[in-house]
């Protein structure tokens, strides 16, 4: 008797992968309907009959998470912003408190991770953390909500209610960061960070930071605000951008840590002081801010309780209740950069 015809036999034939061939005979949206037909017709051809006990197998659930990790530039070859490293820890612990099992996973961001977890069904739901481009990110997350994929995500709001988020409430940090800072006396201000929809994070940082300038009538000078990505070289190099046009300014708010750790050597290297002529304040409260020179005033985001939510929201979206968008307050903690009173 022949043997009878399977996946990888299609694929084969088809000139594609095996998991292209499950895709398309599941109708996935991940396929073109050219490429579907194709592999349909191969099917009726080899008369191949989906593996029902098979099929049943992959839909029952593995009691475990996924937690991708998208890669982030960084001065050395971890690509992993420390942000995320309380972060993982914070998850890895609530995962373990619901009885779950937790696949860590590191994702470049060229890569199709969108895809891979659709037939691979190695967990019953993703959590993101790390985007890299929001702009480019948001089209996979499209993929994930076509495919009807269990994920939350990381840090920023979607523009559709359908997709899970947690996120500290940046706008709130960067108010609170920039009273600070005025109350100090400090009156010309330079924001270090992209304050467009490629870094939404970002953005509101700086949007909460403007709020709190024109509340106190303040004038905020677009010239001042540089963009930034998250490292200290980043940081450094914006830091001497300002400097070297000549720009005003008493006070530095960075959208991270590690941009702020740049600025200050920066300011240090062009001979201005750190706190007395230029106050900093950084965001995130990564371990590196106690111990900068000087110790880094800077906004805490709680990553304990952030990542007991991003679990409690993904089980709950597994379990097919509605999951809305989830906030969590941020709060300052002052240190010496900025600890002059003028």
């Amino acid at each position: 008797m022949a043997n009878k015809a399977t996946s990888i036999d299609i694929a084969y034939r088809a000139g594609v992968s095996q998991s292209t061939v499950s895709r398309a005979l599941r109708d996935s949206p991940l396929v073109s309907e050219e490429t579907k037909e194709r592999i349909k017709a191969i099917a009726r051809e080899l008369n191949y009959k989906v593996d029902k006990n098979a099929s049943n197998l992959r839909t029952q659930n593995s009691h475990t998470l996924a937690l991708l990790l998208c890669e982030d530039p960084t001065n050395d070859d971890s690509l992993i912003n420390p942000f995320f490293l309380s972060m993982l820890g914070s998850i890895t612990r609530a995962t373990a408190k619901q009885g779950y099992d937790l696949l860590i996973s590191f994702q470049q961001l060229s890569s199709d991770w969108h895809a891979d977890y659709e037939d691979s069904n190695k967990a019953d739901g993703i959590i993101l953390l790390g985007y890299g481009d929001f702009v480019d990110y948001e089209h996979k997350l499209e993929r994930l909500l076509s495919q009807n994929t269990h994920f939350v995500i990381w840090g920023a709001e979607h523009n559709k209610s359908s997709v899970a988020s947690v996120a500290c409430d940046n706008q709130q940090g960067g108010l609170i960061a920039t009273e600070h800072l005025i109350s100090l006396g400090r009156r010309e201000f330079a924001f270090l960070g992209d304050a467009s929809s490629h870094s939404p994070e970002f953005r509101d940082r700086y949007l909460g930071h403007v709020r709190a300038l024109k509340n106190a009538g303040l004038a905020v000078d677009k010239r001042r605000q540089v963009d930034a990505i998250s490292t200290e070289n980043a940081g450094f190099e914006a830091a001497n951008m300002l400097i070297r046009k000549g720009a005003h300014f008493d006070a530095i708010f960075a959208a991270s840590d590690l941009i702020a750790v740049g600025a200050i050597r920066a300011l240090k290297e062009a001979g201005l002081r750190v706190p007395e002529d230029v106050a900093v304040v950084g965001y995130d409260d990564i371990p590196v801010a106690s111990f900068a020179n000087p110790p880094l005033t800077t906004i805490k985001q709680n990553t304990q309780l952030a990542g007991e939510m991003l679990v409690e929201s993904l089980l709950k979206l597994i379990r097919g209740e509605k999951v809305p968008p989830k906030l969590i307050p941020t709060s300052l903690v002052v240190r010496k950069s900025c600890g002059i009173d003028l």
